[in-house]
């Protein structure tokens, strides 16, 4: 089996980037698997696809050699077995609040005796290579994502968990859920008590010889939370960041042509 490089880098000490897909497109998957991320994820929770779209994105991320992940809509295990059936070497899972639930987690992405994955690697037994039933405990990744109230408050017996390899932080509902609501939700917090939940989260992590990963909107705000310890950020994602460019590109014609009219007007052509 092809090796996880996420786990290849991890063990050299460095830390990893990880894009993010929410457009249901393999030619968008494509793309940004080729721009130099360790891992990228594919968002079947909030993205705008489903199944059918996760597939081929899959196989477009294949020739560009890059980690390919998913984040399931919920904790289920039918959905993450088809993920990880389809190529996925690590699932992301949102909403999970206690130790139990993420023991429940990992039991869906480990084969017996470790778990109760069914077998079936319809496409992954391709793309992965040989061994696949063999060597896929050790190689695909657990993320239990924390972020409710009740999920801090049992931070460290989810951080425990056995067979978990980390924690993946949802800033904007983590924002709603710790402060009741006060707070808007969105990425890179700077609210004291926002940042006391990610450094220990971080802490949990260390404790429990588990990865710490960040779904952050820039790249400054990523750099400043590898500091902090975190092992994976995520930085913005597909459609954050065409909106981006298209509006610095439009906005910078407006400027542009602005002046060129201001010019004309003065009779300076």
């Amino acid at each position: 089996m092809i090796k996880n490089k996420l786990k290849q880098i991890w063990a050299e000490g460095r830390p990893t980037i990880n894009g993010w897909l929410s457009i249901g497109n393999a030619f968008t998957a494509e793309i940004m698997a080729a721009q130099g991320y360790d891992s990228v994820s594919i968002d079947i929770q909030h993205g705008a696809l489903d199944y059918s779209a996760v597939l081929p994105m899959f196989q477009a991320m294949r020739a560009s050699g890059v980690v390919p992940m998913a984040r399931v809509p919920w904790l289920e295990p039918g959905i993450i077995m088809k993920a990880l059936d389809a190529g996925a070497y690590g699932i992301i899972c949102p909403m999970v609040n206690t130790g139990g639930q993420a023991a429940e987690f990992v039991s869906y992405l480990r084969y017996p005796p470790l778990g109760q994955r069914s077998f079936g690697p319809t496409r992954v037994s391709f793309a992965a290579g040989a061994n696949y039933a063999g060597e896929a405990n050790d190689e695909i990744l657990a993320f239990a994502m924390v972020e409710t109230k009740q999920a801090m408050d049992n931070l460290d017996d989810i951080a425990a968990t056995p067979g978990l390899d980390g924690i993946y932080v949802g800033p904007a509902d983590l924002t709603l859920s710790v402060t009741d609501g006060r707070l808007s939700p969105g990425f890179d917090r700077e609210e004291p008590e926002m940042l006391d939940a990610l450094h220990r989260i971080v802490a949990a992590c260390k404790a429990n010889g588990i990865k710490a990963a960040l779904h952050c909107g820039t790249a400054e705000y990523a750099a400043r939370a590898i500091e902090w310890g975190f092992n994976m950020t995520t930085v913005a994602g597909d459609s954050r960041l065409l909106a981006a460019a298209a509006a610095a590109s439009v906005g910078r014609f407006r400027e542009l042509v602005g002046r060129v009219a201001v010019a004309g007007e003065k009779g300076a052509y």
